[in-house]
C-alpha cells in the first residue's frame, strides 16, 4: 500500500484539507486495487482547530505516520508561524529526503519555500501571498496565473479551491486520465460559478 498524507495543524483552512481529502479519498475508497491510501497526519496527531472553526483529527502523529508516497501540505493563517518554527520546517526538510512527491495547497507553499523546497522552481500559492512567496525565496519562477504547477517532484497549487483541481491531477499523475475522470464524476465536480 502506498500513502499520502495530508498534513494538519492549528490554523489550517478547511478546504485546503478537506477538498484535496474528498478527491483522494473518493479514489482510493472506490478504487482500493489502485494500492494507495490517504490519512491525515499532524504533530501530535490529536484535533487540530481549522481557520474557520472547524476541529480535526489527525490518524497519525509525525511520530507514528506511515512512509509517505506523496505529502500535501494545506494553507491557511496557521502556515505563518510554521515559516519561523524551526521544528516544523525540519520536519517538512526531512520528508523532502524520503517523500517522492510533495505537494502543497494555498500557502502551503510558503512552507515549502521557507524550508528551502522551492529555490529555483516555478510555483504558486493563494494571490494574496505571491509577493511573500518571492520574497521568501527571491530565486522561485513565481507563476500567478497558474491553478497549480507540476515540476515533477513538486507541485503546488494556488489559493483554497485549487487544492482539488491539484489533487484530480495527482489522480492523473499516479493513476490515469480516465480515473480522474471517474473521481471528478463521482464527486460531481463540474465548477461553474454563479458569479
Amino acid at each position: 500500500m502506498r500513502h499520502i498524507g495530508i498534513v494538519l495543524f492549528d490554523g489550517v483552512e478547511e478546504l485546503d484539507a478537506v477538498g484535496p481529502w474528498e478527491v483522494l479519498a473518493h479514489w482510493t475508497r472506490t478504487h482500493p486495487d489502485d494500492g494507495y491510501a490517504v490519512s491525515c497526519v499532524s504533530r501530535d496527531g490529536g484535533v487540530v482547530s481549522c481557520s474557520k472553526g472547524l476541529s480535526l483529527l489527525a490518524h497519525h502523529s509525525f511520530a507514528d505516520a506511515p512512509a509517505f508516497e506523496v505529502l500535501l501540505h494545506p494553507g491557511g493563517r496557521g502556515t505563518r508561524p510554521q515559516l519561523r518554527d524551526a521544528e516544523h520546517l525540519d520536519w517538512v526538510r526531512r520528508q523532502r529526503e524520503r517523500v517522492p512527491l510533495m505537494t502543497s495547497v494555498c500557502t502551503g507553499a510558503l512552507v515549502y519555500a521557507a524550508a528551502g523546497l522551492l529555490a529555483g522552481r516555478p510555483a504558486t500559492t493563494h494571490w494574496g501571498s505571491l509577493d511573500l512567496l518571492s520574497e521568501l525565496d527571491p530565486s522561485i519562477e513565481v507563476r500567478p496565473d497558474d491553478r497549480f504547477v507540476d515540476d515533477g517532484d513538486v507541485i503546488t497549487s494556488a489559493g483554497v479551491s485549487a487544492g482539488i483541481d491539484m489533487a484530480l491531477h495527482l489522480v492523473t499523475r499516479l493513476a490515469g486520465t480516465e480515473r480522474a475522470r471517474r473521481v471528478r464524476r463521482g464527486i460531481q465536480y463540474d465548477p461553474r460559478p454563479p458569479v
